[in-house]
């Protein structure tokens, strides 16, 4: 993956906190695939940090608000985070999955348990980034999915996505933003113009109509962009 994994542990056992550390980093290691960890020693400094995480290893029993607390008010403002919940008795993990918990994991935590679920969880990730980008700029970041961008627009290194909410502004280039969305329909049809297949409604000559904007197809890119949206209409794709 470009971006590093934000892991997120929350344990009051320094112990088994620091144990996950040296997991993650033998697997980032083992794999290649870098991680970025943040420990808290309870619920409510984890939740008051703000911070956005892709995998989060919760404990269940802790001084404050328990795991499962802390988790339901998370699901609040993130829907998508993969949580771990890590415990000493199994039966208390079995209520995890009210939370959409995506596994347990039963302390002592052994390091192939680790792996194998951890695994699963980049899987998941990597399916999942196909399809979705974090969009940073100087206001935060904000995430934009395939399914509600129309198109992307680069004017230097300012990038413009088009969805069907409105605009929103971040840096970049585009061919970061290629490489996110490949393998799904989306095409350039000229070097400052990245459109999402499904929402073409028309092509007139080198005018592309997109979600109700008109674009411009460039000379060199006609034959391939026009290419990418038969081969698209050719398997069904337009509803």
């Amino acid at each position: 993956m470009a971006n590093p994994i934000k892991t997120a542990i929350v344990e009051d056992e320094k112990a088994c906190s620091d144990q996950l550390k040296k997991y993650l980093e033998r697997y980032s290691e083992e794999n290649g695939v870098e991680t970025e960890t943040h420990i808290y020693p309870d619920g409510d400094k984890f939740l008051s940090s703000g911070l956005i995480f892709d995998v989060i290893f919760m404990d269940i029993e802790m001084p404050g608000s328990d795991g499962l607390s802390v988790v339901r008010r998370l699901r609040q403002t993130d829907e998508d985070v993969i949580v771990f919940f890590v415990t000493g008795l199994a039966q208390y993990a079995v209520n995890g999955y009210e939370v959409r918990a995506f596994d347990f994991m039963v302390k002592p935590v052994s390091y192939y348990d680790f792996a194998i679920k951890f695994s699963r969880a980049v899987e998941s990730m990597a399916g999942r980034r196909k399809r979705e980008i974090w969009v940073r700029s100087r206001q935060g970041k904000k995430l934009v999915t395939a399914d509600k961008l129309m198109y992307v627009e680069i004017m230097r290194h300012n990038l413009i996505f088009h969805t069907t909410e409105g605009e929103v502004y971040g840096t970049g280039t585009m061919k970061s933003v290629t490489e996110v969305f490949d393998g799904l329909p989306f095409a350039l049809c000229n070097q400052c113009y990245y459109v999402n297949l499904s929402f073409v409604t028309e092509v007139r000559g080198l005018d592309l109509y997109v979600g109700g904007d008109r674009l411009q197809i460039s000379l060199p890119k006609k034959k391939y962009f026009m290419r990418a949206l038969n081969d698209y209409l050719a398997t069904g794709g337009r509803k």
